[in-house]
């Protein structure tokens, strides 16, 4: 009925000779099609009933010469017209400009009319920011609100502010009709009317009422088209805006052409990208369900500029950096449409889930910016360095080719920084050398190179991968030692006295042949032997054995433990190859280069002290308890753990030495990684200057200032090697049988029984309740219940 009613009430769009005005010709449309039945008294209120019917539904209309009995066929000719007046309005907007809208709007009294609230009328208000219902006055509620029932049945006060529309002409209203009312204004609504209405209205750019606006689109100002009319026009964001609003009955005027055209826009391209949305959700939904090995690669989400700008959205989010609120919009929509939760950690899931993201993704590596790749400029820079080989102290390097020299790291190095020699002295007493490879021969401070690894400040060590300092072919092949290659180093040779302190030193540059490369297993299994002919790798143990007993003397600590390191094959699978090493830091191999790395820092040290340059001199204050009081505890782990409760952070100064109470040591700089640690490569600026007969590159001022800034990156390097680590111990825990037990050895007690443990075999803390009689110290047999690496989730029970 209502498209048949419309389509007769636009009868300007029937015409085909000269013909009566349009409201001529609408009134006598309207006589044949709404005089006639009043009825429906079951509602309470009188209703115009409709026009003579076929059996079809069609009516049938009589207008000048024209029969039509189909509401579809009257349906197509207004259509038409519709498309005939957008097409003439765009020309005569353009044509006259822009429209203005009020000096035309009748804004009377009469139009204004006020209506007041009473028992009985049906009104609409809104329960809350998303609901408006239709209820019926019941009684007033104190001064001004009133007690109203709902078309749910609750019957609640409202304040008078919350009413949006009193439908006229309505007295007495059973509450228990309103879903019958409701049903037969859902049968009324078609939005297209309003566009109708807007072409007949913005001529005259005439204001109009809900009542108003029902009689020309519907014929009848009766309750229920009123109330369709009002229904259209507050939901209409197009064409019509509210001019003001008295007594619950707004007036709206027709927007202008150019506004109107505006927002049509404005609503296509909000159709297109929610239609492109659902399509993209629609493809996210499919990759989710695809098995692991089908999903979509990488490249196919970031081929297409639609599908990549919603990717890098979602990307944005899981990361918290989003480029600005629209990006952040767009990822909450996507995960909204998806089902999830507007949060960062759903965002990565998804992402996991379509296969864009490895499953073991390491986000803390994205989102803390490390640079994991070497820009065009810098690998040229690189290229350029290595061709030229330039080695300004090649005239004054000692030849050190004869000695037997020892490299010792783990397998999977991929420079090597440092190796070692030894021989016994005429005299009885040791001679050692700490060979330091020699980057500092190809730069020159604040070039190029140099700025991309100052501001990288450190190689970071992952389980996954390495990334380095330096680009990977100039570290490999210019700066790292290899076996059997003349090399050329930084060599600081110290004879050592009986008790294990320092009698000599010298710092020179020299070239030597590395004899091996061994791994900290294959050299603590060559001192296992004791072979003859491995003498020179015996004599440095003894040399460290010294270095040790003697340190402890003068106030150092043990802080030997057991340290886990993984080695992740093809990181990017779901279920990747873990290997898990735990190393005993009190292993003779870790100790015989930990106490050499520390000697050459003593050395450096003292050289810089007597140079008077300055130098990074790192010291570490003593704390304020005395270690003394910790001697009660189990050497190893329990003693090393409650250390770390009790030290304080370590100190640079950058002008003389200042005491290492950790390391028992009065002077002590890092030199011993400079292809690994920038503040290394700073120190070899320096002394290198120095051996060299220059003035050091860098004051105590400029030393600090690099250092203030490297450090920083040495931190979150640091943080994100030991978080991953832990990562990707949790994951071999994770797919480790449940039934499997582990050895643990109780470091301290937390509270009561609850104990923080070792796990000896894996190389992780833990905590667990521990029996009665269980001492620090002990071993305990337990069982992993939990283990969740990307919650970061380790849950143990002693058994």
């Amino acid at each position: 009925m209502a498209m048949a009613v419309r389509a007769a009430n636009a009868c300007s769009a029937l015409r085909r000779s000269p013909s009566p005005p349009s409201t001529s010709c609408q009134h006598r449309l309207r006589r044949f099609l709404w005089t006639g039945r009043r009825g429906n008294s079951c509602l309470g209120f009188s209703v115009y009933g409709a026009g003579p019917r076929r059996g079809n539904g069609a009516v049938a209309v009589s207008c000048y010469g024209l029969r039509f009995c189909s509401t579809q066929g009257l349906l197509a000719i207004v259509m038409e017209e519709l498309q005939e007046m957008r097409a003439s309005r765009k020309t005569r907007a353009r044509a006259s400009g822009k429209t203005e809208l009020v000096s035309n709007m009748d804004l009377s009294e009469e139009k204004l009319e006020k209506r007041v609230l009473q028992k009985g009328i049906l009104l609409e208000f809104r329960k809350d920011s998303e609901r408006i219902l239709l209820a019926v006055a019941q009684r007033p509620d104190g001064k001004k609100n009133w007690m109203v029932s709902d078309q749910n049945g609750t019957v609640s006060s409202i304040k008078p502010q919350q009413v949006t529309y009193i439908i006229p002409g309505i007295e007495g209203f059973d509450h228990s009709e309103i879903s019958d009312f409701i049903r037969k204004t859902e049968s009324l609504l078609d939005p297209t009317l309003i566009e109708y209405a807007w072409e007949e209205l913005r001529e005259t750019n005439k204001a109009v009422t809900a009542e108003e606006l029902a009689e020309i689109i519907y014929g009848a100002t009766e309750p229920l088209e009123s109330y369709c009319a009002h229904l259209l026009l507050s939901k209409d964001e197009i064409y019509f805006s509210v001019l003001e609003s008295k007594g619950y009955c707004p007036v709206y005027g027709p927007r202008p052409v150019q506004q109107v055209e505006e927002l049509l826009f404005r609503k296509h391209a909000k159709e297109v990208a929610e239609k492109e949305l659902e399509e993209f959700g629609q493809l996210i939904r499919s990759a989710k369900m695809m098995p692991s090995q089908s999903k979509p690669p990488k490249h196919f989400w970031i081929g297409e500029e639609k599908i990549r700008n919603r990717v890098e959205a979602l990307e944005a989010y899981a990361l918290d950096r989003c480029r600005n609120d629209e990006q952040k919009k767009m990822a909450g929509h996507i995960l909204k449409s998806c089902g999830l939760q507007r949060a960062s950690a759903a965002a990565m899931n998804l992402l996991i889930d379509i296969g864009y993201f490895p499953v073991h993704v390491n986000l803390d590596l994205m989102k803390l910016n490390i640079p994991t790749e070497y820009s065009e400029e810098i690998l040229l820079a690189a290229d350029e360095v290595l061709s030229l080989q330039t080695d300004p102290d090649k005239m004054i390097r000692k030849d050190l080719t004869f000695l037997k020299v020892y490299a010792i790291d783990v397998d999977e190095a991929d420079e090597l920084d440092d190796a070692l020699s030894a021989e016994r002295m005429q005299d009885g007493r040791i001679k050692v050398w700490i060979h330091v490879a020699d980057p500092t021969r190809l730069l020159k401070p604040l070039s190029t190179i140099d700025r991309e690894a100052m501001k990288r400040g450190t190689s970071v060590f992952l389980p996954t991968a390495t990334y380095p300092m330096f680009p990977e072919k100039l570290a490999m092949e210019g700066m790292s030692l290899k076996q059997g290659h003349v090399c050329s180093v930084v060599s600081v040779s110290v004879i050592l006295r009986e008790d294990g302190s320092i009698a000599e030193y010298e710092v020179q540059n020299a070239i030597i042949r590395p004899t091996y490369m061994l791994t900290y297993e294959s050299a603590s299994e060559l001192l296992l032997l004791n072979l003859e002919e491995e003498s020179e790798l015996k004599l440095l143990y003894q040399a460290a054995t010294l270095r040790f007993q003697w340190r402890l003397q003068q106030g150092a600590i043990d802080t030997g433990t057991i340290e886990a390191r993984v080695k992740v094959s093809n990181p990017d699978d779901p279920e990747p190859l873990i290997n898990l090493y735990v190393e005993d830091q009190s292993a003779s191999a870790m100790r015989l280069v930990s106490e050499m790395m520390i000697l050459c820092g003593e050395a450096i040290a003292s050289f810089g002290c007597s140079k008077s340059i300055s130098l990074p001199y790192r010291g570490h204050p003593q704390s304020s308890t005395s270690f003394s009081a910790f001697a009660h505890l189990p050497e190893g782990p329990p003693r090393t753990s409650t250390y770390g409760k009790v030290l304080r952070a370590a100190e640079l100064d950058f002008r003389k030495p200042i005491r290492h109470g950790l390391l028992g040591l009065s002077g002590y700089v890092q030199f011993t990684s400079p292809i690994r640690r920038y503040l290394d490569l700073l120190a070899h600026y320096q002394v290198k200057a120095l051996l060299r007969g220059d003035s050091p590159p860098f004051s105590a001022g400029q030393l600090e200032g690099i250092a203030s800034m490297t450090n920083v990156k040495v931190r979150i390097a640091k943080k994100l090697s030991s978080d991953s680590l832990r990562y990707w111990l949790l994951e071999f825990l994770r797919r480790q049988p449940k039934d499997r037990k582990y050895r643990a050895l109780v470091l301290r007690f937390i509270k009561d029984r609850l104990a923080a443990l070792l796990l000896m075999e894996i190389g992780i803390q833990a905590s667990a309740s521990v029996s009665i009689g269980v001492q620090i110290g002990d071993e305990v047999d337990i069982q992993v219940e939990e283990s969740h690496p990307r919650d970061d989730i380790l849950t143990v029970k002693e058994v």
